[in-house]
């Protein structure tokens, strides 16, 4: 996706800079207890940088797991690789009053975060994207009158986690139609199967054999799977099936063993070749690859193995990654994989998150309602003084790119709904139009491109962040909860604390809701994770 290069151009020399400072013995920044005053208008988030985390390996029979300290955010596992796209800056409106990203229903970051607190560790700083822990709960959305595909809701208040200047926060949200279990289109999948060496700990094969059970039950007879593996190399085991042998599926499925090292080269080269010749014209046609990621023969980075693939893709088959285990673990290449595949990207720690995944959401996890989906915000500079796009770093989008029909943007499935959020200071005193939002999405089926819009007002924010809505109140927490896990430069003054105290008042707003539930334990557990470094 095309992003803003002359901000970047900054930023990069902001970076080499800094790291010029440092080896000089120049003194670090010291966190403040109050908001700080925001950047000059140039500046930008860092420019992406590719980490690979090293830390104790798994104590094997006879081995002592290397000595290491332990500083904030330390590495748990060995060898995991995350990408750090910065952290978005303020924007005076007078310099720029247009923000524009790619629709991100991804969830991946969330719950590996969830697995590293869970096991008793804070996550690394660079697996935090703040967007895919907000879209991972329900928001709440009605969805859109029937003759449209696509609603859009914004609503805001005063954030709490501000202490000496008043800042306010909008939640922007985009819904799509929902599709009935019993009305979605045929399906042709690839299951695409890492059976490396590497798919042997923590019996994380398993865990792919008990997630695929959930999807194979689903099926129809008119649906099909076909099921490529791949270790050292890339092989069929299973030719194009109808969703009626259930058995045939699973155990060809069930007989899978680890083997070999991790081509995922040739495995989603050949899986791809399979989803051409199982191709059902006007049906869902998707290779859902099953990994953790790490690709060790034949070509190895993201990029380098899209290029190999993406022609297979363009006819019409979409992908989605779906990553396992944790240590020896890549969250670099499968969300990018499922970026360039027009697709998504979900981790799954659980077996019950594989039954949200493959049960609860199926019609969404396979079926497209919206192609190359893309926001566009215009500011009013009149109202608002300066705004900062809350996450969705690595989806931005040049403005002038965003009419542009030949960019790729994201993908929405059915019923998704994708929320954005801002944080925005208002003039004193000013009134009227806060902003306007544009969404332009491709209908997957006419391939007509669409464009809708909203105005959103000072008279409809809420007065204070207790009387908005709770699901706005939610989504806030939930994302101060992510600034703070990657130690954003705009949540020096929250601690995990502050967010778990709000965690607690909001949740009483949703007591039956198990994800609510769940992620007050999780921010609970982190505070004392982070009390005791």
């Amino acid at each position: 996706m095309t992003r803003k290069p002359a901000l970047f151009l900054v930023s990069s020399l902001l970076l080499i800079g800094s790291l010029f400072l440092t080896a000089c013995g120049a003194p670090s920044a010291t966190p403040v207890s109050q908001k700080p005053l925001p950047p000059a208008p140039a500046a930008t988030a860092a420019p992406p940088s590719f980490v690979m985390a090293e830390a104790p390996m798994e104590k094997e029979a006879g081995q002592s797991p290397t000595p290491q300290g332990n500083p904030p955010n330390d590495q748990a596992y060995d060898a995991v690789f995350f990408q750090n796209y910065g952290v978005n800056p303020f924007i005076d409106t007078e310099d720029d009053h247009l923000s524009t990203f790619a629709l991100d229903v991804d969830t991946g970051s969330y719950t590996i975060a969830r697995r590293y607190v869970t096991d008793g560790n804070l996550p690394p700083k660079d697996a935090i994207r703040v967007e895919e822990f907000v879209n991972y709960f329900d928001q709440g959305y009605s969805y859109p009158p029937e003759d449209r595909a696509f609603a859009i809701y914004v609503d805001g208040a005063p954030t709490p986690f501000t202490e000496t200047e008043r800042y306010q926060m909008l939640r922007i949200g985009i819904q799509g139609y929902a599709v009935p279990p019993e009305a979605r289109k045929d399906v042709a999948l690839t299951f695409v199967i890492d059976v490396s060496g590497s798919m042997d700990r923590e019996n994380r094969l398993e865990l792919v054999k008990q997630s695929l059970e959930l999807l194979v039950d689903q099926l129809r007879p008119t649906d099909s799977v076909a099921i490529v593996v791949y270790g050292s190399d890339a092989r069929v085991v299973l030719e194009p099936t109808s969703g009626a042998e259930r058995e045939t599926i699973l155990s060809a499925i069930y007989a899978l063993q680890p083997e070999g090292s991790t081509n995922v080269e040739a495995g989603l080269r050949l899986g791809y070749k399979m989803a051409l010749q199982a191709f059902k014209p006007g049906a869902i046609n998707r290779v859902i690859l099953c990994s953790d990621g790490v690709a060790n023969v034949g070509r190895t980075g993201p990029e380098s193995i899209w290029e190999q693939v993406k022609g297979y893709a363009s006819e019409g088959v979409t992908l989605t990654t779906i990553g396992f285990g944790m240590g020896n673990y890549n969250d670099v290449l499968m969300e990018q994989l499922a970026d360039n595949g027009d697709g998504f990207y979900a981790y799954v720690d659980t077996l019950q998150e594989a039954r949200r995944l493959f049960l609860e959401n199926l019609t969404s996890t396979l079926q497209v309602i919206a192609l190359d989906a893309k926001v566009q915000v215009d500011f009013n500079p009149e109202v608002v003084a300066r705004y900062r796009l809350v996450g969705f770093e690595n989806r931005a989008i040049a403005d002038e790119a965003f009419r542009d029909d030949t960019v790729d943007a994201g993908e929405v499935g059915a019923g998704h709904s994708v929320t954005a959020l801002y944080e925005i200071k208002l003039h004193p005193g000013a009134e009227g139009r806060i902003a306007t939002i544009y969404l332009r999405w491709e209908d997957p089926e006419s391939r007509e491109v669409r464009e809708i819009s909203r105005d959103f007002s000072t008279g409809e924010m809420a007065p204070s962040f207790v009387e908005a809505s709770p699901h706005f109140q939610w989504a806030v927490v939930v994302a101060e909860y992510a600034e703070v896990l990657r130690e954003s430069y705009w949540a020096q003054g929250s601690t995990l604390a502050s967010v778990l105290e709000e965690a607690q008042r909001v949740a009483r707003f949703f007591p039956e809701d198990d994800d609510v539930a769940e992620f007050v334990q999780l921010v609970k557990r982190a505070s004392a994770l982070a009390g005791r470094e």
